[in-house]
């Protein structure tokens, strides 16, 4: 029992660890107030498979979201295809926003670390190669 509270404990210090936002101007506010750079994510959570792989490798991992906790904002900008994951309408028009802002081209995934004034200081057309180690170095 007590290792399966340790358990529960930790995966729920992990779930909370990143500073996950739904809107550029939360991002803004708390990168602005906690001196984070914004990690801005382009994804089709249900259909795009690499973008699936980037949440579950990178994002998910306990170091990504240690790391997070202290250096990062994280702004998930998600274009679903299936009706029961339909985003509510003033989501999406925000994302399409982002997206003609940010991603024109239409990259998926598509991973940006914005500073506070949203000027790009790194970008990832794709699923990053590296390591999440390295990936966590290069966001540094």
């Amino acid at each position: 029992m007590e290792k399966f509270l340790t358990l529960v404990l930790l995966l729920a210090s992990i779930s909370v660890g990143a500073q996950e936002v739904k809107t550029m101007d939360e991002a803004l506010q708390k990168a602005q107030a906690g001196s984070h750079k914004i990690l801005l994510f382009f994804s089709g959570s249900d259909w795009c498979a690499p973008c699936i792989q980037f949440k579950k490798k990178f994002v998910q991992a306990p170091e990504f979201q240690a790391f997070a906790q202290n250096h990062l904002v994280l702004l998930q900008v998600d274009f679903p295809r299936l009706q029961k994951n339909k985003l509510p309408l003033e989501q999406e028009k925000a994302n399409e926003s982002l997206a003609d802002q940010f991603n024109p081209k239409g990259i998926f995934p598509l991973i940006l670390v914005l500073d506070d004034q949203q000027k790009i200081l790194k970008k990832w057309e794709g699923l990053p190669q590296e390591s999440v180690a390295d990936f966590i170095k290069a966001l540094q």
